[in-house]
C-alpha cells in the first residue's frame, strides 16, 4: 500500500472553502437561485457521450462550483484519473490495475499492462464471444440431442448477474424474440426452479459465470443446473458440453464440471465485478442482442471514457455528476440518493446502481489504512417513472428527509403509443420542478384549497434533483450513461481517498455462512453466540428436510 493519496480530506483547503459555501447557501432556496440567475438552466447544462445533465436545479451557483472543483484539483482526481487509464495499480489494498475502461477500447487502441497489450486481449476474447453468439443465435450450435437453443439462462451472482440482468432488461427492444432468457443468482432453490420453470433442458444453455468457479451461490446453483439438465437428457455426462459454457478464469474446474475449456471465457484480475458487464460477463447479453449491437453499447462506454479524459471540469459530466453527490450530501445531510429512470426498461437500474456505488465506497478507511475521518458512500435506491410517483414520491416531496435524485429520460419512445411518451416525459419534467420550487402557502390559498388544508398542501421544495437525457434508450446511450456512473464513483472515491475497487466488505459474512451450514444439520451445542444458536435450534426443531 504504497499509494497513501491525497491528505485526509478534513485536512483539505477547499474541503473547508466548500463546508463555507454549505452554511452560505443551507437556507438558499432554488427558487431564489432561478430569480437571481436567468441565464442558470442554459450555464448549468453539460453534454458528453450522447447525454446531457442538466444540473441547474442542484443546489449550487457559482461559487460552489468554483470551490467543488478547487476541491477535485486538490483531492488530485485528474492525476489519478489518468493513473487508472495508464493501467496504474491504484487499487492499493489488492494491488491491482483498474482497467475496466480496457474493455471498451477499439481494436486499433494499444496499452501495455506488466509487459501485455490489454487491449488486443480483450478483443481476442470478444472475437471468440462473438463467434459462439453467432452460432447460437443462428441455430448452428445445438443441443445434445440435436435441437436448436431456444433457452439461455445466466447463473452467477454480483457483477456477475446484476449487469448482465440489468442490460437485458434495458435492451429488450433489440433482443432476439426466438431466444428467451433467464438469470439466477439467489442461493434460494425458488430462483432457480422458477427461472427454469416451463424450460425445455434439451434446448437450454447455461453460462456458468465465476472468475474463481468457486463462488458458493454460484456453483450451488450451477449444479443443480447440471442435476436438472442431465435429468433431462438421459443422464448422459457428455451432453454438458453442449449445455454448458462458462466465463471464469479457473480452466481445471470447468473441465471438471464437464464444459470443453474451448467454450471457457476468460476475463482479468484487473477487472472488477461491479466493472465486468461490458467483459466475457456480459455474454448473455451480446447473444441477445448481437455482436453488433453489443458493439455499438462498448462505443458508448468509450464515448463516455474519452469524453471523462478530455472534457474541461465545467463541461465533465462524471466530475459534476460525482462532485455534486458529495454535495448535497453535506449540504442536505441526506445519506441516500433516488434514482428515477422514465423508462420501464431500465427498471433493473437503480439495482444495478446500488452495487457501483455502495460497494466501491461503502468504506471506512483510507488508501492507506488510517480511518476516513467523514462520511462516504450513499445509499442508492429507486423504481422507473411513473410507478415510483404512487408509492414513495409522497417523502421525497413532504418528507423531513431530503433526498437528492437523479432524473433519466429519453425523449422518444421505444415505444411510442398515442400520448403515453408525452404523459411519461411531462410527468419527469413536472416532478423535478416541483421538488425545485413546491408550492407555498400563498400559491395553496390562490389555488382555492380550504383553509384547513392548506398546511398540508404547502411543499417547500428546495429539494435538489438532477436530470439526465438522451434522445432514445440504445446500446449506445445505455454504455454511455454506466460509464457515467461508473466515473462518478471513481471521483466521489477520490474526493473521499478511499479504494474504490475492492470490496472486503463482502468476505465475513459469506466465510462465516460456511461456517454455519454444517451446524444446521449437526447436534449438539452450535458453539456460536446466544441469538444464533437459538435460531440454530429453532431451524433444527421446523425444518422438514
Amino acid at each position: 500500500m504504497s499509494d497513501p493519496g491525497p491528505p485526509p480530506l478534513e485536512q483539505r483547503v477547499a474541503w473547508k472553502t466548500v463546508r463555507d459555501e454549505a452554511e452560505r447557501l443551507r437556507e438558499v432556496h432554488l427558487r431564489d437561485l432561478f430569480v437571481s440567475d436567468p441565464l442558470r438552466a442554459e450555464e448549468m447544462t453539460a453534454e458528453g457521450g450522447g447525454l446531457l445533465l442538466d444540473y441547474s436545479k442542484a443546489r449550487v451557483d457559482g461559487p460552489t462550483l468554483d470551490a467543488l472543483f478547487e476541491l477535485a484539483d486538490e483531492s488530485e482526481i485528474w492525476g489519478r484519473r489518468d493513473q487508472m487509464f495508464a493501467g496504474d495499480r491504484i487499487n492499493v489494498s489488492e494491488d491491482r490495475s483498474v482497467l475496466h475502461v480496457a474493455l471498451r477500447m477499439p481494436k486499433e487502441r494499444s496499452l501495455i499492462v506488466d509487459g501485455q497489450d490489454v487491449v488486443a486481449e480483450v478483443h481476442r476474447v470478444l472475437d471468440r464471444m462473438s463467434a459462439f453468439s453467432d452460432r447460437i443465435r443462428s441455430g448452428d450450435w445445438t443441443g445434445h440431442t440435436g435441437k436448436r437453443i431456444r433457452n439461455v439462462v445466466n447463473i452467477g451472482i454480483g457483477g456477475s448477474d446484476l449487469g448482465p440482468v440489468m442490460a437485458y432488461e434495458a435492451l429488450r427492444h433489440y433482443a432476439d424474440p426466438n431466444l428467451r432468457f433467464g438469470f439466477v443468482s439467489n442461493i434460494d432453490g425458488t430462483d432457480f426452479a422458477e427461472t427454469t420453470k416451463g424450460m425445455d433442458p434439451e434446448e437450454t444453455l447455461f453460462i456458468i459465470s465465476s472468475k474463481t468457479f468457486t463462488t458458493l451461490e454460484t456453483m450451488t446453483n450451477a449444479r443443480t443446473a447440471r442435476e436438472w439438465s442431465l435429468r433431462g437428457l438421459g443422464g448422459d455426462e457428455a451432453a454438458v458440453a453442449k449445455h454448458f459454457v462458462a466465463v471464469s478464469t479457473n480452466a481445471e474446474g470447468v473441465a471438471e464440471f464437464g464444459i470443453d475449456t474451448e467454450n471457457m471465457f476468460g476475463f482479468w484480475d484487473w477487472v472488477g465485478g461491479r466493472y465486468s458487464m461490458d467483459s466475457a460477463i456480459g455474454l448473455s447479453t451480446m447473444i441477445a442482442i448481437g455482436p453488433r449491437a453489443f458493439a455499438e453499447m462498448l462505443g458508448g462506454f468509450h464515448q463516455m471514457d474519452e469524453h471523462f479524459l478530455s472534457a474541461p471540469a465545467l463541461e465533465n459530466l462524471p466530475a459534476l455528476h460525482g462532485l455534486l453527490a458529495i454535495w448535497h450530501s453535506l449540504l442536505c445531510r441526506s445519506q441516500t440518493v433516488a434514482v428515477l429512470p422514465y423508462d420501464q426498461y431500465l427498471h433493473r437500474f437503480p439495482a444495478y446502481l446500488q452495487q457501483l456505488t455502495m460497494e466501491s465506497n461503502g468504506k471506512h478507511v483510507r488508501l492507506d489504512g488510517s480511518p476516513v475521518g467523514v462520511e462516504t458512500g450513499m445509499i442508492f435506491w429507486g423504481e422507473p417513472g411513473t410507478n415510483g410517483q404512487h408509492s414513495f414520491y409522497q417523502l421525497l416531496h413532504q418528507g423531513t428527509q431530503i433526498v437528492p435524485c437523479d432524473f433519466i429520460g429519453f425523449t422518444n419512445s421505444l415505444n411510442p403509443l398515442g400520448e403515453h411518451h408525452q404523459i411519461l416525459f411531462a410527468n419527469l419534467l413536472a416532478q423535478s420542478a416541483a421538488m425545485a420550487f413546491g408550492r407555498t402557502t400563498e400559491e395553496v390559498r390562490q389555488a382555492g384549497s380550504p383553509e384547513e388544508q392548506v398546511p398540508h398542501r404547502v411543499m417547500e421544495g428546495n429539494r435538489p434533483s438532477l436530470t439526465i437525457l438522451a434522445d432514445r434508450l440504445t446500446p449506445e446511450s445505455l454504455g454511455s450513461l454506466i460509464a457515467l456512473y461508473e466515473h462518478s464513483v471513481f471521483c466521489q472515491g477520490t474526493v473521499w481517498g478511499i479504494d474504490s475497487f475492492d470490496q472486503w466488505g463482502v468476505e465475513l459474512g459469506k466465510v462465516m455462512a460456511v461456517e454455519i451450514s454444517p451446524l444446521l444439520a449437526a447436534e449438539g451445542d452450535p458453539g456460536r453466540d446466544s441469538s444464533t444458536n437459538s435460531l440454530i435450534a429453532r431451524y433444527r426443531e421446523r425444518n422438514d428436510a
